[in-house]
């Protein structure tokens, strides 16, 4: 994981980091394999510095974490699930630019 600010999310963890989360939070479901992951990974990465206090960021690593995949019918890589007070209120499936990752995000903290 590159960024500090980003918290590593697993079958494990989930419900206590993310659906128990003060903040929205920002899960990317990525997979080592996957180009589109690698290439919106520094977006991730600026999101998390740039949001930083407002929200939360998290990673999962889809071949690690079968159950949460499953749980929350992510079938695609790169994934990313915007979670507010426990409920998932936006997804992008697929490399998006930056602006459309901020869009999702500015939606949940409005």
């Amino acid at each position: 994981m590159s960024n500090a600010k980003q918290i590593e999310i697993t079958d494990v963890n989930f419900d206590s980091e993310a659906l128990q989360s003060p903040l929205p939070m920002l899960i990317d479901f990525t997979a080592a394999w996957c180009p589109p992951c690698r290439a919106i990974a520094p977006h991730i990465d600026a999101i998390a510095t740039a949001y930083d206090g407002r929200i939360r960021v998290g990673t999962c690593d889809a071949d690690s974490n079968p159950e949460l995949l499953a749980k929350l019918d992510v079938r695609a890589m790169p994934t990313l699930l915007m979670f507010k007070q426990g409920r998932v209120v936006g997804q992008i499936v697929g490399a998006a630019p930056r602006a459309k990752i901020e869009a999702l995000v500015s939606k949940a903290l409005d």
